[in-house]
């Protein structure tokens, strides 16, 4: 048991005497040597003030009071770092060694100022200073500087850094920004020197809570700012990014493949200052989400490869370039889509509005058009189906072009309603909202079309349509009742629902009308023009199996009436019947309208001198009365009874005198 009380004697000794040393330890000299590796490594002086104490416990070390970094030589916002204290680690196992060694750093309520100038320099740059001429004459050395710092790499190790309670300044006076992080949290370790550094950060910015956490795999050459393999995800609220490649801070450059689900945006937006976007549904008003590899090159441009693309419930690969110079950031993009549902964009991002439903009228639910100032556009879009609402497409190829909140859509290729879309669509937002169009379609359907449109689906043919129209307001009922423009239509074989028009002209009858009433045709072909969201037609033809038909009238489109006539003539049959013209009105709303036949014009119309000669011929068979060379019915009917009268009072006469 004897070598077991030498051997505690000796621990008690060796203890003992580390206490003592721990007390003799030259505190200001700790203090003095975290000022100059700090400074050798970053090139930015270090001012520790106030007492400087030992601790014990429970590391090794010394606190000190309030400690200041200084910041760019070109920046005049104050220090780069000041804190209430600074508290000093020592390596103990290195401290008995002989080696002075800082292993642990922690900063309490710091504020940093981080600064970005106008040409890109940023005060975060921390490469070490350029060495071999005036410093080295001051110092009086000589020679080139290590390799290592002539890379910038700097020489230290840290076990753990730490930051409690503190406050980051965030400048960009290039962007015009200035924003603020509080309640900031931050751990870092870096256990080798120059080597992989981990990395979690909480905190808040404009009343937003977010957290952080990080690798930089090579740390001395991501603190010089140059671009090093780099892994970082950011959480706050509902969004959430994830980056892991490469990036570097002098001037920001990264490389890489990003994951990020970014909710509705609002949590984001407001993480930064800014309110949220007013996107419409299906273009990310409740969801966006994004992968793909991302790059942010030097300049500030950001590109990404292979994307996809969730936006509500609309999914896209998608290639991209965003350049934020200018007066607006610019996206240039290719996007691919099997289905795309884009019916929020005639909404303005939700409801029907206040226009009821559409046998009442349009919509006056306000249109929101102001995320088309948001940003210049350059867009090729190919899509499987477009779905806008109102209007559904096929298999669709465009290029969008947004400038100045002025949206441009160039149809090239576009399948809808068993035929073809081709032209332009322009949707202009710089001054309140303003549509126009400038189509060709052909082989179009108009059954589905009217359907999808107006909820009319009493015309079933198909054939060819050209518009050109212009509108503004800021909602439907302004848009329709702004209409203008002009336009033809040439259809062939169809049928006209709800009417018989043949019948109607046979039997004189205008309750040919109804359920299981049609009128078949085999063309029909008119042009128009709109003004104030009324159509004027003035050349209608219609020809069918048994009659032929001109019309001529107006369809209020911004009030969706009708108000139209109709000069039906049934063909001359072989039997000679046929060849009766009768005019038919029709007016009245769109989802009930009235037709009557036009009487007052009917006898004024030869067809009926047709119908009075019909009535005389058969008057003058039943009374047996045949008038004579011009002399009509009631003339020869007058000479008939007054041959009659005549030869009645001759024969009294007669038998007066006594004749026989």
């Amino acid at each position: 048991m004897r070598w077991l009380v030498r051997l505690a004697a000796v621990l008690f000794g060796l203890v003992a005497l580390f206490l003592v040393a721990l007390v003799l330890m030259p505190r200001e000299r700790v203090a003095e040597l975290a000022a100059r590796e700090f400074e050798a490594a970053t090139g930015r002086a270090m001012t520790i003030s106030g007492d400087v104490r030992p601790s014990i416990w429970p590391r090794l070390g010394v606190r000190t009071g309030p400690v200041t970094v200084a910041n760019a030589p070109w920046t005049d916002e104050g220090p780069m770092l000041e804190a209430r204290s600074l508290e000093i680690g020592l390596d103990t196992l290195a401290l008995m060694s002989g080696a002075w060694r800082i292993s642990r750093i922690a900063l309490e309520e710091p504020v940093i100022r981080l600064e970005r100038d106008a040409e890109g320099r940023a005060n975060w740059d921390l490469s070490p200073p350029p060495r071999g001429t005036e410093g080295a004459a001051a110092e009086g050395q000589a020679g080139p500087a290590p390799a290592s710092a002539q890379a910038g790499f700097p020489l230290f190790s840290l076990d753990e850094g730490l930051v409690t309670g503190g406050r980051v300044l965030w400048i960009d006076r290039a962007a015009g920004l200035r924003t603020e992080i509080s309640a900031l949290d931050m751990r870092v370790s870096l256990p080798e020197a120059g080597g992989p550094a981990d990395l979690t950060l909480s905190g808040q910015a404009n009343g937003r809570g977010f957290a952080v956490e990080g690798r930089l795999a090579e740390a001395g050459t991501s603190l010089a700012g140059r671009v090093a393999p780099v892994r970082l995800s950011l959480v706050t609220g509902a969004a959430r990014i994830g980056f892991d490649g490469e990036a570097g801070s002098a001037p920001p450059m990264a490389e890489g493949k990003i994951d990020a689900a970014l909710g509705d945006l609002g949590d984001l937006a407001a993480l930064f200052g800014r309110e949220r976007p007013a996107l419409p549904e299906g273009l990310g008003r409740r969801q966006i989400a994004l992968t793909g590899g991302l790059t942010l090159a030097e300049g500030g441009t950001l590109h990404l490869r292979k994307g996809q693309v969730t936006a509500d419930g609309n999914r896209l690969a998608v290639d991209a370039d965003l350049i934020p110079q200018g007066e607006r950031p610019k996206l240039e993009a290719n996007l691919r889509a099997e289905t795309l549902n884009l019916a929020g964009l005639s909404t303005g991002g939700g409801g029907t509005g206040g226009g009821g439903d559409a046998g009442k009228g349009w919509s006056r639910q306000p249109i929101d058009v102001s995320a088309l100032s948001a940003l210049d556009l350059g867009l090729a879009l190919s899509a499987g189906s477009v779905d806008f609402g109102r209007l559904k497409l096929g298999a669709t190829k465009a290029i969008l072009t947004l400038d100045r909140a002025r949206l441009v859509a160039d149809l090239r290729e576009v399948a809808a309603y068993g035929g073809t879309l081709s032209g332009e669509l322009i949707v202009n937002g710089r001054q309140g909202l303003s549509v126009g169009a400038d189509l060709t379609l052909a082989g179009l359907q108009t059954e589905p079309l009217l359907g999808d449109l107006a909820e009319f689906d009493r015309l079933a043919t198909q054939g060819d349509l050209r518009l050109k129209l212009l509108a503004a307001g800021p909602h439907e009922e302004a848009l329709m009742q702004s209409l203008s423009g002009t336009g033809s239509v040439r259809f062939g074989k169809g049928e006209l629902r709800g009417l018989d028009v043949a019948r109607m002209v046979r039997t004189l009858d205008a309750g040919s009308v109804g359920q299981g009433t049609r009128t078949i045709f085999d063309r029909m072909g008119a042009t128009f023009t709109i003004e104030k969201g009324v159509l004027r037609n003035e050349d209608l033809t219609l020809e069918a199996p048994l009659l032929r038909a001109t019309g001529r009238g107006q369809v209020g489109i911004g009030a969706r009436t009708l108000d139209y006539r109709l000069l039906p003539t049934l063909l001359p049959q072989g039997d000679g019947t046929g060849g009766v013209s009768v005019p038919l009105l029709v007016s009245g709303p769109w989802a009930s309208p009235r037709y009557r036949l036009d009487l007052d014009a009917l006898v004024r119309q030869p067809v009926g001198q047709q119908v009075k000669e019909r009535l005389e011929e058969e008057a003058a068979e039943r009374l047996g009365v045949v008038p004579q060379e011009g002399e009509s019915l009631e003339e020869a009917a007058k000479r008939r009874a007054r041959e009659a009268l005549q030869n009645e009072a001759g024969r009294a006469l007669n038998r007066l005198l006594g004749g026989n």
